[in-house]
């Protein structure tokens, strides 16, 4: 599965661009990370990834992290991991950011995470979604959802696209990310 980062940009409510970065990698280690108080051990793991390039890099990867196919991660598992490069991070080696959406990495099988406009075009203008009756559009809780998606932060799958500008294509499946600076 191929991620990519689509330029998106969206306005939250202080005004700022935000926009999802993608770090991919395989698993190396994965641990309970300590939130506070002991009812909340468990619920928050922290994931470190070998990148493609050699590098370690720590993911938070908490319950407000959007998983795709809700995969359960292991070590060795090839995946790639979205997070918001405008957000708080701690200045340390190896680099900690928060997972905004993670998934497995598998072939055939492209990726992006970003906001589209209400006509369905990414912000940075490379890529417009055709919906049609087979493309699942669901929230990030798995309920269906109605109306347009647009203008909002998606989580978009699909597998080819056409050759155009903006590139097109018609998706397998969209989560709209309610509630997730939208």
């Amino acid at each position: 599965m191929d991620f990519y980062w689509n330029g998106n940009t969206n306005r939250n409510n202080m005004g700022r661009q935000r926009m999802y970065s993608p770090v991919y990698g395989v698993i190396t280690q994965i641990q309970d990370m300590r939130m506070g108080s002991s009812r909340n051990s468990g619920c928050t793991k922290l994931i470190t990834l070998e990148t493609e390039d050699g590098n370690p890099v720590n993911f938070v990867v908490s319950p407000s992290t959007y998983i795709l196919d809700q995969v359960t991660f292991y070590e060795s598992q090839p995946v790639v991991m979205f997070y918001d490069p405008m957000a708080p991070m701690p200045l340390i080696y190896p680099p900690q950011y928060r997972a905004v959406v993670a998934g497995e990495n598998v072939p055939d099988v492209n990726v992006t995470a970003g906001y589209f406009d209400r006509n369905l075009l990414n912000a940075d203008g490379s890529l417009r979604l055709n919906l049609s009756p087979q493309t699942v559009v669901v929230t990030s809780n798995n309920q269906n959802y109605t109306g347009n998606p647009g203008g909002r932060d998606l989580v978009v799958v699909y597998q080819e696209t056409t050759r155009s500008i903006p590139a097109q294509t018609t998706p397998v499946k969209v989560v709209v990310l309610c509630g997730c600076g939208s």
